[in-house]
């Protein structure tokens, strides 16, 4: 199965700083979208909304400043079932984050269209940490007409 995989250093930030931008309603609200609601804690459901449309995930995973894992449960069939990962470690003065968006059945346009939509939304979430301005949904990098 293909999955969409990226890697941000973070400059003058902590693997604490962005686990909570990672796990808190209000982090996600200021790199991803603005719409964000929900349970941070295993098992929960955070719901993630981008105008008519959205994403519900189940967290299966928290170690703090370590680890965040989602099971998408809710949102477009291409992602139902696929799970979203963060991996986070220190470096010197970066923090390294990993990103995996795993378990596509196949590489289909609108996988595609989501790997640069993580890619703008991860670049988002650097600005977050290192300025305290993220640009999350509607203020994005806009791609093409699937917006």
């Amino acid at each position: 199965m293909p999955d969409i995989l990226h890697k941000l250093g973070v400059k003058s930030s902590s693997p604490d700083d962005a686990y909570r931008a990672l796990t808190t309603p209000e982090g996600l609200s200021g790199w991803w979208t603005s719409d964000t609601e929900g349970e941070s804690k295993e098992g929960g459901v955070l719901k993630f909304r981008f105008g008519n449309g959205g994403f519900d995930m189940k967290v299966l995973a928290l170690h703090p400043a370590r680890h965040v894992l989602w099971e998408v449960v809710d949102g477009p069939e291409e992602w139902i079932g696929t799970r979203i990962s963060f991996d986070l470690d220190q470096r010197g003065e970066w923090t390294i984050l990993l990103f995996k968006h795993e378990g596509w059945k196949e590489p289909v346009e609108f996988m595609h269209h989501c790997g640069t939509k993580w890619a703008v939304f991860l670049l988002s979430l650097k600005s977050l940490l290192e300025t305290g301005k993220g640009a999350p949904w509607a203020n994005e990098i806009k791609l093409d007409a699937w917006e």
